[in-house]
């Protein structure tokens, strides 16, 4: 009952942001290839008039790709998103989003000059109200359309190069799906052929920033969507794991009796219908996914190819993740070895870094072991649990980037996959956003982790307040010990002074000086300023 009263409370909000900004989706901003709506505080393009930003052209990276591409111009997400735009909002200072009418991450305030710092709970530390009203974010997020955003349902060719625009209305929550989708879909090439080796947010160092982004993006859409401001993403702790603790219908469903592949009916998520699922009939038609109802999300953790994912991961295998001070290595794909990035992805074996391409590990070993609809890439974001899992995903991406502080020219800046190299733009986002924007500390965005919080070294705790302590025990001593120290001084100098005096007086009048010696007179005046 409670769950569905803050359900219900919660349609009262209906206000969302996301990628394909429905301002540009007219045939006018596509064959002219210009997204730069206006903000509504003024009226003006990009907010021009309030200097938050103003329309620009899109500069694109020029640094060379890697080979595992070998097509030009055969794709829309290439060289994004020049196919669609080449001219686009460029925001100023701390403003963001498709009209600038955002603020940073980290930001915010009506100027966005507020600095804020967000943290990120394990979901197993929510309190229930806490815990039932994430829940309900969740439900009023699939079932309100983004009323800022639609999704194409072909591609640009298939539009007459703009002239006949096809795009649908969407969900909030399947926005995000739709996006997952699309920046991992195979290449159309033309009467049923695709390009299957392709990816634009795994298999490449583009992989962790990628999903970074995704997750503050989903985690702003939520905040806007209920007014929330404070909303953060909780995370699902999965090292040493034995089965799936979240699946549970408390939580995030448990199993439905009558067929494992379902959810419990008394799960909050039993009546979801998925989207953008069929790849392959996809691929057939040479079509897009369109974002309709596809089927009831399917999860049967734990009855996977257990030849393949033997185990969910172990803290050591995290350990050893963290022990490898190569962010990237070689190829800069999935056969990468020693590679940060590729071991946490689960490309390489968790104890020794080497590619293993008959084994998912780490990341990969929890799409494998639910083994239903979160099992395959494009379309397993529908799951929620998804966001658990990614944001612990995260937590160990943040634990690295503090560990090892690197520069942002560790992250590759030319002959990555495609998509992948530092200055290349992030498929599919409107606004625009390079992959090494976002390889920096999550303290930069706006954002942390309970458990990082509590395991981080704090300066004043473990060093300074020690010392001030152990001399909060001994400063009567130091101070009666400086008493007795001035009181001896005092009783010295007073009877060296008097010993001189008697000498001087014992000698002949005739031979005592008439001025005293320079010596002595410091000496006097030494002691007579004390």
């Amino acid at each position: 009952m409670l769950l569905a009263a803050l359900y219900c409370l919660l349609w009262s909000f209906r206000t969302s942001a996301g990628h394909f900004p429905r301002a540009c989706a007219s045939s006018k901003s596509l064959t002219e290839k210009e997204c730069c709506p206006p903000w509504v505080g003024d009226g003006s393009p990009c907010g021009r008039l309030s200097g938050r930003g103003s329309c620009q052209d899109v500069i694109l990276s020029t640094a060379p790709l890697g080979p595992q591409f070998p097509f030009t111009g055969v794709d829309d997400r290439e060289s994004w998103p020049s196919i669609f735009y080449n001219r686009t909002c460029q925001c100023f200072g701390n403003f963001m989003g498709f009209n600038c009418g955002s603020c940073k991450f980290g930001f915010r305030g009506p100027r966005c000059t507020e600095r804020r710092l967000l943290v990120r709970r394990n979901i197993f530390d929510l309190s229930v109200p806490e815990k039932n009203k994430f829940l309900a974010y969740l439900t009023l997020a699939k079932h309100t359309t983004s009323p800022d955003y639609v999704i194409p349902t072909g591609t640009y060719g298939q539009m007459n190069h703009g002239t006949t625009p096809l795009f649908n209305d969407v969900s909030v929550y399947d926005l995000f799906v739709w996006m997952h989708y699309y920046v991992s879909r195979d290449t159309l090439l033309g009467d049923s052929e695709v390009w299957r080796d392709i990816d634009f947010a795994h298999e490449a160092p583009g992989f962790l920033p990628w999903h970074r982004l995704f997750l503050l993006l989903w985690e702003q859409e939520i905040q806007k969507l209920t007014g929330d401001e404070n909303f953060t993403i909780p995370y699902w702790d999965w090292r040493d794991a034995e089965n799936c603790d979240v699946c549970t219908d408390e939580y995030m469903g448990g199993r439905n009796p009558a067929n494992p592949n379902l959810l419990s009916p008394a799960s909050f998520f039993s009546s979801w219908q998925i989207v953008c699922s069929r790849l392959e009939e996809y691929n057939s038609r040479q079509a897009l996914c369109n974002g309709t109802s596809e089927g009831p999300l399917l999860r049967n953790p734990g009855n996977h190819d257990k030849a393949r994912t033997p185990r969910l991961p172990s803290s050591a295998d995290v350990e050893f993740c963290l022990s490898l001070t190569q962010y990237e290595s070689g190829s800069m794909d999935k056969a990468a070895n020693f590679s940060f990035r590729n071991t946490l992805e689960g490309f390489a074996d968790p104890l020794t870094g080497i590619a293993d391409a008959s084994q998912s590990s780490m990341h990969n070993a929890l799409h494998i072991y639910m083994n239903g609809t979160m099992s395959q890439v494009p379309g397993s974001a529908n799951d929620p649990i998804f966001l658990l899992h990614h944001a612990f995903v995260d937590s160990i991406f943040e634990q690295w980037l503090r560990k090892y502080h690197p520069l942002q020219d560790v992250y590759p800046e030319a002959n990555a996959p495609i998509g992948h190299n530092r200055e290349s733009y992030m498929v599919p986002f409107i606004p625009l956003y390079r992959n090494g924007d976002f390889f920096i500390s999550s303290k930069d965005l706006g954002y942390d982790y309970s458990y990082l919080q509590d395991s981080e070294p704090d300066i004043f705790q473990d060093y300074i307040k020690p010392y001030l302590e152990q001399a909060q025990r001994i400063w009567p001593w130091l101070i009666g010990a400086a008493v007795v120290g001035s009181v001896l001084t005092a009783v010295l100098g007073g009877l060296t002074s008097l010993l001189r005096r008697r000498k001087r007086n014992q000698l002949p009048e005739e031979k005592q000086p008439l001025l005293m010696e320079k010596e002595d007179y410091h000496n006097l005046m030494y002691q007579s300023h004390l």
